[in-house]
């Protein structure tokens, strides 16, 4: 039974560790796949000091008279720092300008994200070609009124490739666009709410002449954003946000549950050894005028916890053993099941993690736990005293 308590711990340790580790593992690369590695956005991480202020930076200044400076929002010259971006290593760039817009036809309105794009530069940065079910972001390249929709917004509103369809932007221009592309990303929420449209076409819908909002970059090391951030922010002034930065709030938690994760399954381990405890403690009760026969042969103290020491490895190594085979099993039970994560149209098999060091985690923790329950027995049975042993069974 104490053998089957390493096992169960084991086993349930593998199981439970591969999905967690599986399903954040995913997680993290859904989020480096479908989203920007760095995204640089209209605003400034600090407020740039206003001309008084530069110009006598210790003194109290009252200024009267003065009328705010109407702007166009949106990144002045992205061109310029696209190309200066552009100059750094290991990088792809586009720009991007989002806005609201509101899609009718056959007498019904959808709201979408409109974003413009240049098909050219998207092809680096985006996995939407991928997604296509329907022509090209090459087709959208080549007709400046062609637009490219979701498949799930099309079937709302009764519309196929080639369809016409209004547009309205929130500064009241109303066009009327082809469709050129249908996508497919799997997720409700993208699929039925993002549209593209070429950047000229957004720049006079959203009245932001030359402008864009956002300039976003993959990486061939997504895992270098934060540094390369920091880089294009000193470099162009705008701020630039990692992965890393805009997933700060749900990394943190993923984090605080793998340690939640790790303190359950060995716990598990741990109230299994007790079990290997219990079962040493007794065999050193029962067979106390047998270890003193063998002390009063020449046995030392350190030879006794070692006979006891040995059998608790045992006990662990083939519990650890056999319950490394049957967590592979269970394992591979839980990689055939199929799922359907919320907000996703497709359905999924659970992602499981099947690295060699949570194996060797499982296997050493289980082994540690088995050689430490063993330890006290082994120790009361190196403390036995031959003499007092045998003399009480004479009498």
């Amino acid at each position: 039974m104490s053998m089957l308590g390493i096992v169960l711990g084991v086993a349930f340790f593998l199981a439970i560790s591969s999905l967690m580790r599986g399903s954040e593992a995913d997680f993290i690369q859904r989020m480096i796949d479908n989203a920007p590695h760095i995204t640089v956005s209209d605003e400034y991480r600090a407020p740039p000091p206003q001309p008084a202020r530069r110009a006598y930076p210790d003194a109290a200044l009252t200024l009267r008279g003065l009328e705010p400076r109407t702007e166009t929002r949106g990144i002045r010259g992205y061109k310029q720092k696209l190309a200066a971006i552009a100059e750094l290593p290991g990088l792809r760039i586009a720009p991007v300008l989002t806005g609201q817009a509101i899609i009718t036809s056959a007498g019904k309105e959808r709201g979408v994200t409109m974003n413009g794009v240049v098909p050219r530069l998207m092809l680096g940065v985006s996995d939407i070609e991928d997604k296509m079910v329907a022509g090209s972001l090459a087709a959208l390249g080549a007709n400046p009124n062609g637009i490219i929709i979701g498949r799930k917004l099309a079937e709302k509103l009764f519309l196929d490739m080639g369809d016409n369809l209004t547009l309205s932007s929130p500064v009241g221009l109303v066009r009327t666009l082809k469709i050129v592309g249908l996508f497919d990303t799997g997720t409700t929420s993208i699929d039925e709410g993002q549209a593209y449209v070429l950047l000229k076409r957004a720049q006079v819908l959203l009245g932001r002449p030359d402008r864009a909002n956002r300039l976003i970059l993959q990486l061939d090391d997504p895992y270098q954003a934060r540094t390369v951030a920091a880089a294009i922010e000193a470099r162009v002034g705008y701020r630039a946000q990692s992965w890393q930065e805009a997933s700060e709030n749900i990394l943190s938690v993923l984090f605080v549950r793998n340690i939640i994760m790790y303190t359950v399954v060995s716990a598990i381990l741990v109230v299994a050894s007790f079990g290997i405890f219990n079962v040493i403690s007794t065999v050193v009760m029962e067979k106390r005028r047998d270890i003193a026969i063998l002390k009063s042969m020449g046995f030392q103290a350190r030879d006794v916890r070692r006979i006891f020491l040995a059998q608790g490895l045992v006990i662990g190594s083939l519990g650890s053993l056999v319950g490394t085979l049957a967590g592979l099993g269970l394992m591979t039970v839980l990689a055939s099941i199929e799922i359907r994560p919320p907000g996703m149209s497709q359905s999924v098999n659970l992602p499981i993690y099947w690295g060699l060091d949570q194996v060797l985690i499982a296997a050493g923790f289980a082994l540690l736990s088995a050689t430490a329950a063993a330890y006290l027995p082994a120790r009361k049975a190196g403390a036995v005293h031959p003499v007092e042993i045998l003399r009480g069974g004479m009498a």
